[in-house]
């Protein structure tokens, strides 16, 4: 793996492609890790990062917007606007020697600041884009999806024994009442979607798609007015 953390500068490529894994702290039930989506984020950007000639894997950047997870304790939120303009002076200064960065997000409540800092970057001349960590038919938050990704990617910290189902309506019904009440007032406990099923084996075949559909993304460069990467 190419690592921009244990890279000397003398011997960086000119103009890399750096994947940068943007992931939150915050509560995800009471079976999963606070760090899950920067976990799940950090594993596809390692994953795809060795299909991409000359491209280095930067250090996550592990806080978010998570402020509908605010109900529950260990949740800590920089909020949207903080988040925005942490990515327009990030990607100002990577793209000094970067060539092209690419946000590898692993969190829902990012993308209001990733539509906002990675077009005005673009506009500003920096070769930016952003790619969401999301696979279709995919529950929410806490589920079989994200259960699935960790039981592969760090088993050790999955405890099974501890997971609930939570709120299982789709997420298009449930947000009139996130934005108004939060997960908590939706969910108590913490858990849109179920768990139950989850596999290591599951969460290997959703890891292998997610960073193929990165690579495959990246190889293409189709960046669309939000930033975000196509494919």
């Amino acid at each position: 793996m190419s690592s921009l953390a244990g890279a000397f500068w003398p011997e960086l490529p000119e103009r890399p492609l750096l994947l940068v894994p943007l992931g939150a702290v915050e509560q995800h039930g009471h079976h999963l890790p606070l760090a899950t989506d920067t976990t799940v984020a950090c594993a596809v950007a390692g994953t795809a990062v060795d299909d991409l000639d000359g491209a280095l894997l930067a250090p996550a950047l592990a806080y978010g917007a998570s402020g509908e997870h605010e109900g529950f304790p260990g949740t800590v939120s920089i909020g949207t606007e903080a988040l925005t303009g942490l990515l327009v002076e990030y990607g100002r200064s990577a793209c000094r020697w970067a060539g092209r960065l690419v946000l590898v997000n692993g969190h829902g409540g990012n993308l209001d600041a990733l539509r906002t800092a990675v077009p005005q970057l673009r506009s500003e001349g920096r070769d930016v884009a952003w790619f969401p960590c999301g696979s279709p038919g995919a529950d929410a938050h806490a589920g079989r999806t994200e259960t699935s990704l960790v039981l592969h990617v760090e088993p050790r910290a999955v405890r099974l024994d501890r997971a609930v189902a939570g709120e299982t309506a789709p997420i298009a019904e449930l947000l009139p009442r996130l934005r108004a009440e939060g997960v908590r007032g939706v969910s108590p406990t913490g858990v849109l979607g179920d768990p139950a099923g989850a596999s290591a084996e599951e969460g290997a075949a959703l890891l292998a798609d997610l960073a193929g559909r990165l690579a495959g993304a990246v190889g293409a460069w189709d960046v669309d007015p939000a930033g975000r990467l196509r494919g």
